[in-house]
């Protein structure tokens, strides 16, 4: 069982994971001292942007060492490291902040919605820094070759399963997902040992689809995770982790909990995954395309 490197580096237009970012993937994983500053910068950026390290261990009731060692396993040389790093994030929420407040109010609804869009425009780079190339590539290679794919997810979850599991079916990889959780259970049990057991679960703890793991699991199948927090219940259970980013502030997931980051990629992966598919991929799409233009006709004959 792998899990990717915390650390990304910046190449060319993919950017480096904000600290928020890196806090909120790693938080369930920290140990409880660690947790305690990395929860207080999640909380309160702005103010602990002014402290010193010693500063945020008092206040955090911790050793100033371990707020050194909390920087170093989110990827950065130390503590001033983490403070540049978080001054750049401030800067760039501050500018979408700016944006969506400038806002021509007499545009009304219709403006307040083009700039969210325009603000989220803006993080949604964030979404794909960390994943890790070599755990996208293996989950890439598991599901084209796999007998059976079976996607698992319940919750808010639970209609990306069902639009994965036809855009891959559509793609020329067939995929499956039942609605029912106790199903998925009873699906994932009679996989076999060349089947992949695809679990969205975007806080890594929904019981059902930690149930569904388990059966897949059991029953020697590869469980691919798709989250958005490492060292969870459900990467335990993986075999391959695909950790998304959250396309926002630790606190604004916090208050208002997207699936945008899963929708985006997940389109990317069916994507990448027909390509990878080559000839078969393109006749599974000339045979979608049939079915769209002869039901195209049928609502053009009525």
């Amino acid at each position: 069982m792998t899990s990717p490197s915390i650390d990304v580096v910046s190449t060319g237009e993919i950017p480096t994971a904000m600290p928020t970012v890196r806090i909120a993937t790693a938080l369930p994983g920290m140990q409880r001292s660690e947790r305690r500053a990395a929860e207080i910068i999640a909380a309160d950026p702005e103010s602990v942007v002014e402290l010193t390290a010693q500063e945020l261990a008092d206040r955090a009731g911790v050793a100033r060492s371990t707020v050194v060692r909390m920087c170093q396993s989110l990827g950065y040389r130390g503590y001033p490291q983490l403070r540049v790093a978080l001054a750049g994030e401030l800067a760039l929420a501050g500018e979408i902040a700016q944006r969506t407040e400038d806002a021509d109010p007499s545009a009304g609804a219709l403006g307040r919605i083009r700039a969210e869009i325009v603000a989220l425009a803006q993080v949604l780079p964030q979404i794909a820094s960390v994943l890790s190339e070599p755990e996208v590539d293996s989950a890439v290679d598991s599901i084209v070759a796999a007998g059976r794919v079976l996607v698992v997810a319940s919750g808010l979850s639970g209609p990306l399963a069902m639009d994965l599991a036809m855009r891959l079916t559509a793609a020329g990889r067939p995929a499956e997902t039942l609605a029912d959780p106790i199903g998925q259970q009873i699906a994932a049990r009679g996989l076999r040992a060349e089947d992949v057991c695809l679990v969205i679960s975007g806080s890594g703890a929904n019981e059902a689809s930690l149930r569904a793991a388990a059966q897949a699991n059991e029953a020697g199948a590869r469980v691919i995770a798709v989250t958005s927090f490492r060292n969870t219940p459900l990467t335990r259970l993986a075999a391959i982790t695909l950790l998304l980013a959250p396309a926002a502030s630790f606190r604004q997931e916090l208050e208002h909990t997207s699936r945008v980051p899963h929708v985006v990629f997940l389109e990317a992966l069916v994507e990448t995954i027909g390509t990878r598919l080559g000839a078969a991929g393109e006749r599974a799409r000339s045979r979608v395309l049939d079915v769209l233009a002869e039901n195209l006709g049928d609502e053009a004959g009525r």
